[in-house]
């Protein structure tokens, strides 16, 4: 997973660096919008919602928007713009590495003539539903800041937890889960007094591809291109990037 666990890493950052700028505010507001129409406006009974203010709350998204956002999702505040749809696109970058992203929109035709156009300019194709979905394997990501934290105490509690694997990055500690244990491992951690920033499910390649530097370096220009837009919510990709590799890219 060390691939995933680099651009977490790199993500990780970028969210701090974004977590002023209405994009991050737009992302958030969508997914529990969508979060509050697919399962219900309470938290308690919706693990997905209550997942999407923890995570909106990470991003100091403010409480009335929050509370509007879900409003919108459950029908009780209709202004029109909540007709939000959840889709995935499947394809591959330069070099052959394949993407899973998730996104957001209301406007479907305008978001995948967004997405194929990346994938064009940049060396890449769109492809269809199916051609690399089987590439990945879904999975429950739970993020902790590292500072104040015994990273080995952590470990043992991640492990009794029902954690399948922890991974220590720079900035930041992740557990990886089961999809199915990731409220659980979530909550029983949190009982613990262990600060959860950030939970949520992620796509972890089955096998990673190794790609020189010129072409982890076009791979990157396009995964933030994508980051960028509005409508996209996740990028995954099986692309290895690994200390040597970054430390080609420079």
């Amino acid at each position: 997973m060390a691939g995933h666990s680099k651009w977490a890493n790199i993500k990780h950052r970028k969210a701090r660096e974004d977590a002023k700028r209405s994009k991050a505010f737009t992302k958030n507001i969508r997914e529990i919008t969508v979060a509050a129409r697919v399962g219900g406006g309470d938290p308690s009974s919706n693990p997905r919602l209550a997942l999407a203010i923890q995570n909106a709350k990470a991003v100091n998204l403010p409480k009335d928007n929050i509370e509007r956002a879900i409003k919108k999702g459950t029908g009780e505040l209709d202004d029109g713009s909540s007709n939000y749809e959840e889709v995935t696109y499947e394809g591959y970058g330069p070099g052959g590495i394949a993407y899973f992203i998730e996104a957001t929109s209301n406007n479907l035709n305008r978001t995948v003539g967004e997405i194929r156009h990346l994938f064009t300019k940049h060396g890449g194709n769109l492809g269809t539903d199916g051609s690399v979905a089987y590439l990945f394997d879904q999975k429950g990501s739970i993020k902790i800041n590292k500072p104040g934290i015994d990273e080995e105490e952590l470990m043992l509690l991640a492990i009794d937890a029902g954690a399948e694997d922890v991974e220590i990055e720079d900035d930041f500690i992740e557990i990886m889960t089961t999809r199915e244990n990731l409220m659980a491992v979530k909550k029983n951690l949190e009982e613990q007094g262990i600060n959860v920033e950030s939970a949520e499910l992620v796509r972890i390649p089955l096998t990673e591809v190794s790609a020189d530097a010129e072409t982890a370096q076009k791979n990157l220009k396009l995964m933030d291109l994508f980051d960028e837009n509005d409508d996209v919510s996740n990028i995954f990709t099986n692309l290895k990037l690994d200390d040597e590799t970054l430390a080609l890219i420079g």
